[in-house]
């Protein structure tokens, strides 16, 4: 019987370390904790039955079979990145639009139809993504990217900060006291977290039960199904809350170290319908600055 492929996430996680080296530097391109990317790339080594990298005191170093394997990897994504392009990159005249997958859902996508309603010639390829990449996808012209500040290697551009707060379905009875026995859900992989969150109030916690998914549209959807609690911030959830769909039972709400950027291509400067994409993505951010300030 043939082995199942390993998942995509851990062979990306692979191609950072084996770029940087280095399990830190992997983790410092991925936007992921250093024991994350140690813990991805013993899964591939065990999926695959034999190591990738000997462990050296102060640096890593490729096995012979990782020094096979990764051009493999690499180029295996050139080949995704090729093939979807010849899928959607016919449109040449289309704004490439890049973005994660619960920004695309939760703030642009209900914002779309007046969008083209205000810019009928303006067309959208929107592509998201379950992981902020580490630079901008080839072909993209405009990207919305939640993380730590990006490297300047394009027009960077800070959109708007954040405060994390649990939200859960109305009804959801649940107090600071016993909230650590609820059943917790988390986005995995950011600073903004249940533990971050409990240490700013003093809240002390021993392995609460907190389930970690790749995507807050996972966490969220549970929590309005009445699952339990989730985090989020304004720009993904306030309009299920704004809706009745949610509710946020406390009132502390922490900052973020993670917030919204807006990185454009050299060519997206030039670009019409880039340009206005990319100034009424300022104005709507704008607009929901000020809604949410004075409601």
């Amino acid at each position: 019987m043939q082995k199942p492929l390993p998942p995509l996430g851990w062979l990306r996680t692979f191609e950072a370390a084996a770029r940087n080296l280095s399990f830190t530097g992997a983790a410092r391109d991925l936007n992921m904790t250093q024991s994350a990317v140690s813990q991805q790339i013993k899964s591939l080594e065990g999926h695959l039955g034999q190591p990738l990298f000997l462990r050296r005191p102060k640096a890593l170093e490729l096995t012979e079979a990782g020094i096979t394997y990764l051009p493999v990897v690499r180029e295996a994504f050139r080949t995704l990145v090729r093939g979807t392009q010849a899928i959607t990159g016919a449109q040449q005249d289309a704004v490439q639009v890049q973005c994660n997958i619960s920004f695309a859902v939760n703030w642009l996508a209900p914002r779309l139809p007046a969008f083209r309603i205000e810019y009928p010639d303006v067309r959208l390829n929107i592509f998201t993504e379950l992981w902020e990449p580490r630079e901008m996808a080839d072909g993209a012209a405009v990207e919305i990217r939640f993380s730590l500040r990006p490297a300047d290697t394009v027009r960077v551009e800070l959109l708007r900060t954040e405060h994390y707060y649990p939200v859960c379905a109305p009804g959801f009875e649940v107090s600071l006291d016993n909230l650590h026995q609820q059943p917790m859900f988390d986005c995995s992989n950011l600073l903004s977290n249940w533990s971050s969150w409990a240490e700013e109030q003093g809240l002390v916690w021993e392995n609460p039960p907190i389930t970690y998914a790749t995507t807050y549209l996972v966490c969220l959807s549970v929590a309005m199904a009445g699952g339990g609690l989730c985090l989020a911030h304004d720009t993904i959830a306030r309009h299920l809350v704004d809706q009745g769909l949610l509710v946020a039972p406390f009132e502390h709400r922490a900052p973020m170290p993670e917030a919204y950027y807006l990185l454009l291509s050299p060519q997206a400067e030039e670009t019409p319908g880039a340009v206005a994409f990319a100034n009424w993505v300022r104005r709507e951010i704008e607009l929901d600055r000020i809604v949410q300030k004075h409601p």
